[in-house]
């Protein structure tokens, strides 16, 4: 795992001796994912420089260095990231190339020059952002792994381009725009993140997820248009679906059984200690029980408490440990330990981050790096196994719905719900349990009674999937009408989620599934995992997206995940062929921290001082009213608004972050 930077000046109005300064400035930046090692490259009569910072993890030996040149001299990699078949690629190679080491990003290297580059992306099962260097073509490209589990940010005038695996990299160079997008900062107080392509700083993008983007010089200019996709989940979707056949429960199990038991090995080939994140739950557990299954030692896995009992699972995960037999490692975390991690979260988030499950990720990674410098996660099995308890709430309301006809009583029913406040449904949601399905019986019941009725206040568009789009909003929202916050902003535009095709033939669970893939999971989930990770040098490991299980369980009829209110069904079936059903069969609990009471006791200063009116008067981003509101209800108790206090608080602390690296020049109110 790594860090990666680079500059391709086709002007060449900098200085050939300035081209690789400014990329190993950048890289400097980016220490923290890699303090192992560090290297650089430059050809000044092309303009292009790379830089490097490395975490050893494959062949710590200096064969495995970066930048990695070819046999053939034609081709220059920096690679971030791990080739999990990598050494089935060495085995097809040519037999005239020689290997000099033993890392994937030479083999990865090789496989191009004898491949192309198209060939080789095909044929990868791995995490990665990567750029390239083709002397032949005087062309750079810079790609990104199939679901986006590595970051990649770039930034282009025309003339000059600049790429960097975090945003706080970019910001050094003297060419990266410093002006806040108001488009995306709409949509980060929708969702909690920034959607890519978009970054927090205008003319700033990430590079979307299977993507590639080819930058080729021409005279002093740069050629480049859009990224291009080489894989893409709504064509495995679109593909799939259709085609499906039946699968029984147990032949789906054992399928998935030999694809995880592959998918773990390959993840623990490491010349480094690798351990294992372990909450207890469904995910983490399936991925350590096959660890151990692999392993002749105890695995090693890592588990944090907290003090209150209703987020602590630590019991859980301790037990299914115990049954295991790994050799396990778990620290109760008080209050103050984990709010002590707050003020570093902007910088280590590199742009305006809100889940504020970052907070239990960043100490749960810096415990397990104090042993290892691998860890395997159960990432991904809520989104492609049906794990959420809002996609269950998703399909009800969607078939609820359309019983509501016409749209004027669905209208009305949902102004009905909304003209409750959300603390009055908390009230009285507890007796209504026993008529109620398990996902319904959940913590803040008001809020999700909210969500509700918005998504029936929306109009039930013609076309399925647009109805999809729009219903499944509210559930992914934080501000649900972000303008209110932005002075002049007017009417939100599109986005990701609100533009996306969904593909035909998907039942309501799945359609939340196949957008959430390719929004909440990339954007939030795997940011949320890589900057926690990263910040302290741990290398985290996805068993569960290893591609053929992605594409496999899109080909599986949706009754084999997920029914009748039970999720993972699959993985329920695997996992319990390892751990008895009654270590892990309970209610999905998150990994979440009591913020809301936080803010209104140990927080509420540090809080205060963000949320001023005098502050926000003064920065003009944000339209102070509605904040103060929402406060002011928050400190009141009448309504617990910790989700979209969260998005303020981790805008202006990021704000803070990037005003004391730069001079911020000032954002008229509605500007663009």
């Amino acid at each position: 795992m790594c860090g990666i930077a680079g500059i391709l000046d086709a002007s060449r109005a900098v200085a050939a001796p300035e081209v690789a300064s400014r990329a190993c400035a950048m890289a400097a930046r980016l220490a923290h994912r890699g303090p192992d090692d560090r290297g650089e490259w430059a050809d000044p009569s092309s303009g292009i420089a790379f830089a490097f910072r490395r975490l050893s993890v494959q062949d710590p030996s200096p064969s495995g260095s970066q930048p990695m040149h070819s046999a053939c001299g034609r081709y220059v990699m920096v690679f971030n990231g791990e080739i999990y078949n990598f050494r089935e690629l060495r085995r097809r190679l040519p037999s005239g190339v020689a290997l000099r080491g033993g890392s994937d990003t030479e083999v990865l290297v090789e496989a191009v020059s004898a491949w192309g580059l198209e060939r080789t992306l095909e044929a990868v099962d791995g995490m990665f952002a990567f750029a390239l260097w083709d002397a032949a073509e005087q062309r750079l490209s810079l790609a990104r792994d199939r679901l986006g589990e590595k970051p990649l940010y770039y930034s282009s005038d025309g003339r000059l381009l600049i790429f960097a695996s975090e945003l706080s990299a970019l910001e050094v160079d003297p060419a990266c725009p410093t002006e806040i997008d108001r488009h995306a900062l709409s949509l980060f107080f929708r969702y909690g993140h920034v959607p890519t392509p978009l970054s927090i700083l205008r003319n700033v993008r990430k590079l979307p997820p299977g993507s590639v983007l080819h930058a080729r010089r021409r005279g002093d200019h740069l050629l480049y248009g859009t990224p291009d996709a080489y894989w893409s989940l709504a064509r495995v979707v679109a593909g799939a679906v259709p085609s499906r056949v039946r699968w029984s429960l147990s032949d789906a199990a054992d399928r998935l059984d030999l694809l995880l038991r592959d998918s773990v090995r390959r993840r623990m080939i490491s010349d480094v200690p690798v351990g294992a994140f372990l909450s207890g739950g469904i995910d983490s557990s399936t991925v350590t029980a096959l660890m151990q299954a692999e392993h002749t030692e105890p695995v090693r896995t890592f588990t944090i408490g907290f003090e209150d009992p209703s987020y602590d699972e630590s019991g859980h995960a301790r037990a299914v440990a115990a049954h295991l037999g790994t050799e396990h490692t778990e620290i109760c975390v008080s209050a103050a330990n984990a709010m002590s991690v707050i003020p570093r979260l902007a910088s280590i988030y590199d742009e305006p981050f809100a889940d504020s499950s970052q907070v239990p990720t960043l100490l749960l990674a810096e415990l397990t790096r104090r042993d290892v410098t691998v860890a395997l996660s159960g990432d991904g099995g809520d989104e492609l196994f049906g794990g959420y308890d809002r996609y269950f709430m998703y399909d009800s309301i969607m078939s609820a719905g359309a019983r509501l006809a016409p749209q004027a009583l669905r209208r009305l029913a949902a102004a009905a719900m909304l003209r409750v406040p959300e603390a009055g449904w908390d009230r009285v949601w507890p007796f209504l349990y026993p008529v109620l399905p398990d996902w319904a019986r959940k913590p803040s019941p008001g809020r999700r009674v909210h969500k509700v009725a918005r998504a029936w206040a929306d109009d039930f568009a013609r076309d399925r999937g647009a109805r999809g789009r729009a219903t499944y909003l509210p559930f992914i929202s934080h501000w649900d009408d972000p303008a209110e916050l932005l002075p002049g902003e007017g009417t939100l535009p599109g986005d990701l989620v609100t533009d996306m095709e969904l593909p035909a033939g998907l039942a309501p669970i799945e359609q939340g599934m196949f957008m959430d893939l390719l929004s909440y999971f990339p954007e939030d989930i795997l940011v949320k995992v890589d900057r926690a990770a990263m910040s302290c040098a741990l290398e985290t490991r996805m068993p569960l997206l290893d591609r053929r299980i992605v594409e496999l369980s899109w080909a599986w009829p949706l009754s084999v995940k997920a029914r009748a209110g039970t999720s993972k069904l699959v993985l329920r079936e695997v996992l319990s062929r390892y751990v008895p059903p009654v270590l892990f069969d309970r209610p999905k609990m998150g990994f979440g921290l009591p913020l809301g009471e936080w803010l209104r006791g140990p927080l509420r200063g540090w809080a205060e001082d963000l949320l001023s009116t005098a502050r926000l008067a003064a920065e003009g981003h944000l339209d102070p009213s509605p904040v103060r509101r929402i406060w002011k209800e928050h400190l009141s108790g009448e309504t617990d608004w910790r989700y979209r206090l969260w998005d303020v608080l981790m805008f202006e602390s990021w704000l803070d972050s990037f005003q004391s690296d730069r001079a911020l020049p000032a954002t008229p109110a509605g500007g663009r």
